[in-house]
């Protein structure tokens, strides 16, 4: 089955290298360049397709800090992973105690970040309780 997954970063570059490290896994990639065209292609996709959002959190426009938040608070059944090249452990904690999956620090392997994405798939809650049926 394949996943679909939103990345939100402002780096062309990371998100190149996520969505070529994800390929062949069975993870779709969708791509945002910031917090703001993120929130805008979550709210066009067909929700119930995003099975997971990799965030930033340093981007112009809407920050990773707000984009969080308004994915949290919108749809909380989609897992959401921050993923930083400025590590803060204050902005982690918040960001865990706010329901995040899991905050990764850039670089990230191949390997975590695809495990860490499978395992906040496999902990995605669906609207109305059930899992779609494909």
């Amino acid at each position: 089955m394949l996943h679909k997954i939103l990345v939100v970063d402002d780096d062309d570059e990371v998100r190149k290298t996520i969505r070529l490290q994800l390929n062949g896994t069975g993870l779709e990639v969708v791509e945002a360049e910031d917090g703001k065209k993120g929130i805008e292609v979550l709210d066009a996709e067909n929700v119930i397709t995003v099975d997971a959002i990799l965030c930033d959190v340093r981007m112009p426009n809407v920050n990773g800090v707000e984009a969080v938040a308004y994915f949290r608070r919108e749809y909380p059944h989609i897992p959401v992973i921050v993923l930083t090249g400025y590590p803060d452990v204050k902005l982690a904690v918040d960001f865990m105690k706010e329901g995040v999956s899991e905050y990764l620090v850039k670089p990230v392997e191949k390997e975590k970040l695809v495990e860490t994405i499978m395992k906040a798939i496999s902990q995605r809650t669906f609207v109305g309780g059930a899992e779609p049926k494909m």
